[in-house]
């Protein structure tokens, strides 16, 4: 994946100018402007609600107490493919119009949780050990009836990690 992201990277400047020049020539060079200016605009436009409608969506999941990682995907979804459109370019407008297809952000949220449990989830040892949680109201048997129980931080919970 890495490596099909910086061909994309290396050949995009290759491809826009090859676009300009075949879109230029159909359209002409005044409806070809028009086209970046208003890809650039909408680009824009679209960085700025998506910035508002992410937080509002991830707090709303973390009140809820659900996982925000759809909220997170469609957002940067959506910040991915207002810079494309920022870019001026023809076949980066279409990667951005590919980025905000509901189809393409639920691959995208697939392959971003399998990836996640994968590396995390398996990926993780488990830590053994052993503790005891001794009450506060537990009576010292070697104390006095009357006299109150030292407290001593490292007796209340003993752990043991191996």
């Amino acid at each position: 994946m890495a490596r099909l992201i910086a061909l994309t990277a290396l050949a995009l400047p290759f491809l826009e100018i090859a676009g300009f020049v075949w879109l230029g020539s159909k359209l002409g060079v005044v409806l070809t402007l028009i086209w970046v200016i208003g890809a650039m605009v909408a680009g824009l436009a679209l960085l700025r609600h998506t910035g508002l409608q992410a937080v509002g969506r991830l707090r709303a999941a973390l009140a809820e107490g659900k996982e925000p990682g759809h909220s997170i995907i469609d957002a940067a979804c959506f910040a991915a493919a207002g810079i494309l459109l920022i870019i001026p370019g023809f076949v980066s407008d279409a990667l951005a119009l590919i980025l905000m297809l509901p189809v393409t952000r639920h691959w995208l949220l697939r392959r971003t949780a399998a990836h996640f449990e994968a590396r995390v989830y398996r990926g993780t040892g488990v830590i053994h050990g052993e503790f005891t949680v001794v009450p506060e109201n537990d009576k010292d048997p070697t104390q006095d009836e009357g006299k109150p129980r030292p407290r001593i931080p490292d007796e209340r919970k003993v752990i043991d990690v191996e």
